[in-house]
């Protein structure tokens, strides 16, 4: 079964809305949850109010950069199933931990 990339609008909410869950843990929705509950290094809940409430007592972001290496899907080549969507997941990943490393740089230099 092939799975779908992520479009550009669903990584743009997935994203966007981690991120601003790393700073208030109850904005995390549905979209966002889906993603991480499903990432490396993210321990299992039962559902959204179970990962909010643990995330409302451990660090979100600090979880998010630790993990960053484990979820690279980088053992997917172009010739593996479902390349396309592994690929897309990474972009995510990555692009959620670049815009926590840059806000906490901009927020650390002024």
């Amino acid at each position: 079964m092939d799975i779908a990339p992520l479009t550009d609008r669903q990584k743009s909410l997935i994203v966007n809305n981690v991120v601003k869950a790393c700073y208030d843990i109850n904005a995390l929705n549905r979209t966002g949850y889906k993603y991480l509950y499903l990432a490396n290094g993210f321990i299992a809940h039962y559902n959204l109010g179970g990962f909010r409430d643990h995330y409302a007592r451990h660090n979100l972001m600090v979880a998010i950069l630790d993990h960053e290496e484990d979820n690279t899907w980088r053992n997917f080549s172009p010739d593996c199933h479902n390349y396309e969507y592994y690929k897309s997941k990474r972009e995510v990943y990555k692009a959620i931990c670049s815009k926590l490393r840059n806000k906490t740089l901009n927020t650390w230099n002024s």
